[in-house]
Formats: C-alpha cells, sequence, structure tokens
C-alpha cells in the first residue's frame, strides 16, 4: 500500500523516475497502490487537487486512465486541462494512438481555448498524433493569423512543419 507520508504529487514524481529507469515492476506496484487516489483526486472540487491528478495520470504511465484524461481536456479550470495535456504529451510520445483519440477536442482547445498556455499545450500534443490534413491546415492556419499570440504562432509553425515532414516519410 502506499506510504501515508507520501503526497500523490510525490508518488507521481517517483513514478515518472521509475518509468524513465524502465523499472516496470516497482513502476507497476506503484501504479496498483495509488490508482484508487488518483481517481479520487480527479473527482475532486478542488481544482488544485484534480490538476495534480492529471498530471499524475501521465506520470505513472496510466494508459487505462485515457477517459478520465479526456475529462481533464475538457475542466472547467485551465491548470487542469495543462496537466491534462502535459499526461497526453508523455502518453503519446511513443505511439500517436492517445492523441488520435482526443483530436477533435485538440483542435478545438488549439483554435479556441481562452487560456493561451493551455492553447499552445494542445498544438505541441497534436505534434505527437497521426499526420492528417485537418490538424496541418488548422495550425497553419493559427501560425499565419496576424491576430494570434506570437508563442502560440511559432509552436503552431513548428508543428505544422513536423507533421509535413511526418507525412513525407
Amino acid at each position: 500500500m502506499a506510504a501515508p507520508s507520501l503526497t500523490l504529487a510525490e508518488a507521481a514524481a517517483e513514478a515518472d523516475e521509475l518509468a524513465q529507469r524502465g523499472a516496470e515492476r516497482e513502476l507497476a506496484n506503484l501504479r496498483s497502490a495509488w490508482g484508487d487516489e488518483v481517481e479520487a483526486e480527479a473527482r475532486s472540487s478542488n481544482y488544485q487537487e484534480r490538476a495534480v491528478a492529471y498530471r499524475a495520470i501521465g506520470q505513472f504511465r496510466f494508459r487505462q486512465k485515457l477517459e478520465l484524461l479526456r475529462r481533464g481536456l475538457e475542466d472547467e479550470s485551465p491548470a487542469c486541462r495543462g496537466s491534462a495535456l502535459v499526461s497526453l504529451e508523455l502518453l503519446s510520445r511513443d505511439a500517436p494512438g492517445p492523441v488520435n483519440a482526443v483530436r477533435p477536442l485538440l483542435h478545438t482547445l488549439a483554435n479556441s481555448d481562452p487560456n493561451a498556455a493551455v492553447r499552445r499545450l494542445a498544438i505541441l500534443c497534436l505534434r505527437n498524433g497521426s499526420p492528417q490534413r485537418d490538424s496541418i491546415v488548422l495550425l497553419q492556419g493559427l501560425a499565419e493569423d496576424d491576430e494570434q499570440d506570437q508563442a502560440l504562432r511559432a509552436a503552431a509553425k513548428r508543428v505544422a512543419g513536423d507533421l509535413r515532414k511526418k507525412a513525407a516519410r
């Protein structure tokens, strides 16, 4: 069972360390000890607790919690949406499936989220997805839109270029 002295954030950091080292057995043990806690905190009324839980999903490499992560992408709190996007980016580094599963939601976040950081994170997540034309067109449009923030335009341009290169392979 999880050590009571650890917080979810600390356990998640430990899980991330184990995953980076390739310590699969220890990571699996930590996942089983903390899985219920992640679920509970993701349902908390406190946005800070939800944000920690959504971030922990990626740190624990909880691929079976993608539906919970989707809820994080739709959370009212920008901190929660951002944490969910950080986890999604982490979980999609090796395979495009997680990004492809929520592509329309990522398009909405990238195009119209009221929080600029959330928009940039959604754009970065799209880089790990399959190079689909609708994503490339959206990103090119954002990159060329003078009304957009410079950092967002630069991120959109870079990711659109990466997706075009991926499509050409």
